[in-house]
């Protein structure tokens, strides 16, 4: 029993070291500044039953875990799997819910020893761009998914070691940049080849069955160690949702609500009462598949924070089923577009967040920025008449305050995986100049732990017919939420050539078009705070004060710190919070801060109203439902607008009037 434990903790360390090597060659051989500056890919080993064995933790993206690779392999195996093989695929339906949009391409190999699979090498990489409406190929505005982009069934891109070139060139004729596209390809090749190599010296050293039964052992040992932290958790079900604000589609706000529920160590998702597909690219194709790795990421960041020392691979999300509706946004019908979900993402992210942190206030930060927003530009190449695409920058805020700790300053905990890219790499590669890049004052939550500071990019473009696109802005108009009586942070902005005559506020990008000298200024979102603001040490209050990351204004306002001589006057500031404290409410504070803005709209959509209108959608097809949802909440905010009051009771009425006149 010893030596098959020590055996079992050997092949997990060797298994971690194969996907750690995959991810550094990665990020050393690709060609986008997303690969090797961003790190947006990823690698694995991966099971014959389609389970993440092992994924890296130190480079890449840190969301590999639960990617359902089952429906994947299948096609492999009808396709029928050779030595020398490697599959492509980008196709969110045809592959189960392993792509979710279409720019992440999936390039994998299957690993044989004496004819027969032991596992398989997995790579993906988000490319820059694979064609579509816009540059990068994610608008929030799209409507259908073949505006996204090329998509790619599951197919050979080698077939027994050779290339595949009538694919490539289809490829590389349908995406704008086709030369570094296909070089970082190759990365991802080169990848998978490292990993058949130390996988091969693995089996020559303890032999193919160890390894075999190896990979489903360190699965099981995950498995058991997530069971043993979620069971850590009070049993009961915490109901918590907040909202994509869908704007930058032209659509509406779009809830996510969840209701998680846990029961000695096992966790149901249940995204029932969630709002259905949507018309603009924000909807998610899970295809409800258990553990799936774009919605439970929120929990595998819990069982690593609370246990250092667990396995990273599947077996984490094995406890944890998802229940999100045909047509609904978590589970859209095929030919919706799905480019910018990683909007809704980050927007799960928070729900978990919210749920957990009613289940264990003592962890559980506030909400971070909320935003993972990707700018790419486009701009002429003079010289070959051709486009130059790359990414500037992924646009991110700053973190929440933790119930024992700030924040972090410019970056959500949740996507610290994305590297930021050096103002020389872009400048290198691109004719535009970053001319300012750094935190933003006044933008973090204040609490007893403040949240973290956003940041400000300001770029300016030089050439003709430039345009931007930045996928995924939200917090522009509901603030990430505080806890335990912190303020929530500050919501986005995007400024066009500020301080000049010709400035002007223009919110969220779709496509933004620049003339030569134009600048563009992003101010991206704070985190909420945690905790009684007047409980904050006046002397780290002055300390932010000193390094620019709060105003003297709010200094006073939301800390009721009294600063003279650049020093805090002890007295003169004990007497200001005193003062505060006698003109409080009574009581305990608020779990949740939401902000006014949030307040507001949920007085014309209380909860049980938006629940009982999805819920009357429900028997409905989901595009239908689509333009049901739309219609219903004009009628409904038609009338709160006109002073009426509308009720659960009243959704049936609505809905039939809708339905009037319709033929489907």
């Amino acid at each position: 029993m010893k030596e098959r434990a020590i055996l079992l903790e050997v092949l997990r360390n060797r298994f971690q070291a194969i996907v750690e090597e995959m991810a550094v060659l990665i990020l050393r051989a690709g060609h986008t500044i997303f690969v090797k500056e961003t790190s947006d890919f990823g690698a694995a080993i991966v099971s014959t039953r389609g389970e993440v064995a092992a994924a890296p933790v130190g480079t890449g993206v840190a969301l590999m875990v639960g990617m359902p690779c089952d429906t994947a392999v299948a096609l492999c195996r009808q396709l029928g799997e050779h030595e020398g093989d490697i599959f492509i695929s980008n196709d969110v339906h045809a592959t189960g819910g392993m792509a979710t949009h279409l720019p992440d391409i999936f390039v994998w190999k299957p690993i044989f020893h004496e004819g027969q699979v032991i596992c398989y090498a997995w790579t993906f990489m988000h490319c820059s761009d694979v064609g579509g409406r816009v540059p990068g190929s994610i608008s929030p505005a799209n409507q259908d998914i073949f505006q996204d982009g090329l998509r790619i069934p599951v197919l050979k891109l080698f077939k027994r070691g050779v290339l595949n070139e009538d694919l490539l060139r289809l490829f590389m004729a349908n995406c704008r940049i086709p030369d570094t596209n296909w070089g970082d390809i190759k990365a991802l090749v080169a990848a998978l080849n490292t990993a058949e190599k130390r996988v091969h010296d693995l089996v020559a050293r303890y032999g193919v069955d160890a390894v075999h039964k190896g990979i489903e052992q360190v699965l099981d040992y995950a498995e058991m160690q997530a069971r043993e932290g979620f069971a850590q958790i009070p049993d009961g079900t915490y109901v918590f949702w907040d909202y994509l604000e869908g704007d930058a589609g032209g659509g509406r706000p779009i809830r996510v609500k969840l209701a998680m529920r846990i029961q000695a160590g096992e966790i149901t998702l249940d995204f029932s009462d969630t709002d259905p597909q949507t018309r603009e690219s924000y909807s998610l194709p899970t295809h409800e598949k258990r553990g799936h790795w774009q919605m439970v990421f929120g929990l595998v960041n819990y069982l690593r924070s609370t246990r250092s020392d667990i396995a990273f691979n599947s077996g984490l999300v094995r406890p944890i089923g998802i229940v999100a509706p045909k047509g609904s946004l978590l589970n859209p019908e095929p030919g919706v577009s799905v480019g910018n979900r990683s909007a809704t993402q980050v927007r799960l992210l928070d729900v978990v967040t919210g749920a957990l942190g009613q289940a264990r206030s003592d962890l559980m930060p506030a909400a971070g920025a909320g935003q993972a927003s990707i700018m790419v530009i486009q701009l002429p190449d003079l010289q070959t008449g051709g486009n130059k695409v790359n990414v500037v920058q992924p646009l991110m805020g700053g973190s929440g305050a933790r119930p024992f700790r700030d924040g972090i300053d410019g970056i959500d905990y949740a996507w610290g995986f994305l590297r930021n890219v050096p103002a020389e790499s872009i400048e290198t590669e691109l004719p535009i100049v970053i001319e300012r890049y750094g935190m933003r004052t006044d933008s973090m939550g204040a609490g007893r732990w403040r949240g973290g500071a956003g940041i400000e990019l300001e770029l300016r473009v030089f050439p003709p017919n430039a345009q931007v696109a930045s996928r995924a802005m939200e917090r522009y108009v509901f603030r990430p939420w505080g806890r335990q009586g912190g303020l929530p942070g500050a919501t986005g902005y995007t400024r066009l050539n500020p301080g000049t005559p010709r400035q002007r506020e223009i919110g969220k990008i779709d496509v933004l078009r620049l003339e030569p000298g134009d600048v563009i200024r992003v101010g991206t979102q704070g985190g909420g705070g945690y905790g009684d603001p007047l409980e904050r040490e006046p002397e780290r209050v002055l300390a932010d004060l000193q390094a620019d990351l709060v105003s003297a204004e709010r200094v006073r306002e939301d800390y009721a710190v009294v600063v003279a001589g650049g020093a805090v006057d002890a007295a003169a500031t004990a007497a200001l919070r005193a003062e505060r404290r006698r003109h409080r409410a009574a009581g305990p504070a608020a779990a949740f801060t939401f902000g006014p803005e949030r307040d507001a709209y949920e007085r014309v959509w209380p909860d049980a109203l938006r629940t009982a209108v999805v819920r009357a959608l429900m028997p409905y097809p989901g595009r239908l439902r689509t333009f049901l949802w739309e219609r219903v909440s004009r009628l409904v905010e038609e009338r709160v607008e006109a002073g009426e009051s509308v009720t659960p009771d009243a959704v049936p009425q609505l809905l039939a009037s809708t339905l009037a006149g319709l033929r489907y």
